[in-house]
C-alpha cells in the first residue's frame, strides 16, 4: 500500500495571468506527515458525529434510516472539505499578512477551488447572517437604553 501524499495547492493566478509572489519573509509551511495526522485523536479531526447525523436526518424522510457507516463516511468527508476550504482561505490571509479568516476569505477559497455554485448560495447566507447579527446587536442596544430609561426616577432627571 502506498503512503498518502497530501496534494499541494499552487497559488492562483490573478486576472492578468501572473501568479502572486509569496511574501519574502513568509515562513514556508512544512507538509504534515502521516505520523502527525495519526497523533490527532479522531474527535479532534472530525465534526461531532451527532451534529452530522442530525443534519443528515433533516435531509431525508422521517421513515428513512441512515447506517452508522454512512454517517461516519459523511463525517470524514465534510471534515476534510472544511479543512480543504479553510486551508485555502488561510493561505490567502497569510499572503495578505492577516491573522483572521473572514467570510469573504471562505467564499474566495470556494471560488478558487471550483465551488462557485456553492459560493453564490453561501454569499446570500453570509449576508443574512450579518443582517441578523446587526439587528440582534441593535435590538440589545435598544433594550439597554429602554432599561436605563425605566430605571430612572424623577429625582434622576
Amino acid at each position: 500500500m502506498s503512503e498518502y501524499v497530501p496534494p499541494t495547492i499552487a497559488p492562483q493566478a490573478d486576472p492578468s495571468g501572473n501568479a502572486p509572489e509569496p511574501a519574502p519573509d513568509a515562513p514556508e509551511a512544512a507538509p504534515i506527515t502521516e505520523q502527525e495526522v495519526g497523533e490527532y485523536r479522531e474527535q479532534d479531526r472530525f465534526l461531532p458525529i451527532a451534529n452530522v447525523s442530525r443534519i443528515m436526518k433533516s435531509a431525508v424522510p422521517s421513515t428513512a434510516k441512515i447506517s452508522k457507516e454512512a454517517k461516519e463516511c459523511v463525517q470524514e468527508c465534510v471534515s476534510e472539505f472544511i479543512s480543504f476550504i479553510t486551508s485555502e482561505a488561510a493561505e490567502k490571509c497569510q499572503m495578505e499578512k492577516r491573522k483572521t479568516i473572514g467570510g469573504e476569505d471562505i467564499l474566495y477559497a470556494m471560488v478558487t477551488l471550483g465551488f462557485e455554485q456553492y459560493a453564490e448560495t453561501l454569499k446570500i447566507h453570509l449576508a443574512k447572517l450579518r443582517q441578523h447579527q446587526s439587528s440582534a446587536a441593535g435590538g440589545s442596544r435598544q433594550e439597554t437604553i429602554l432599561e436605563k430609561q425605566d430605571s430612572q426616577t424623577p429625582a434622576d432627571e
